[in-house]
């Protein structure tokens, strides 16, 4: 069984069983959530599909922690002007552990 669920604009496939980095939730590590803009079901004969959610769906994932991914550079360069920005960027993350996918139906 699998599901694909909606965070921040991005869309995961999950399984139970599944870690996955979203956007950041302020959330303490061992609390356990429920994500419930759940887009598409899918177990072993059927496949629901929502329009734009499925009802009565939702996937429980527990919080591991916080953390910032890797460090992005960003330069900016204009030729013959003597204009240079060097930026760095790390974007922070919430790592989830996907317990279990409720579908009611």
């Amino acid at each position: 069984m699998y599901a694909v669920i909606e965070d921040g604009g991005q869309q995961h496939r999950v399984s139970p069983g599944d870690s996955i980095k979203v956007q950041k939730i302020e959330q303490e590590k061992g609390t356990e959530i429920n994500l419930d803009k759940v887009l598409l079901v899918s177990g072993d004969e059927n496949t629901v599909l929502g329009m734009p959610y499925v009802k009565n769906a939702y996937v429980k994932a527990e919080v591991m922690g916080n953390d910032k991914l890797s460090k992005v550079i960003v330069y900016k360069q204009k030729p013959r002007k003597g204009y240079r920005k060097l930026r760095g960027h790390r974007q922070p993350y919430t790592l989830l552990k996907i317990k279990d996918i409720v579908f009611g139906g």
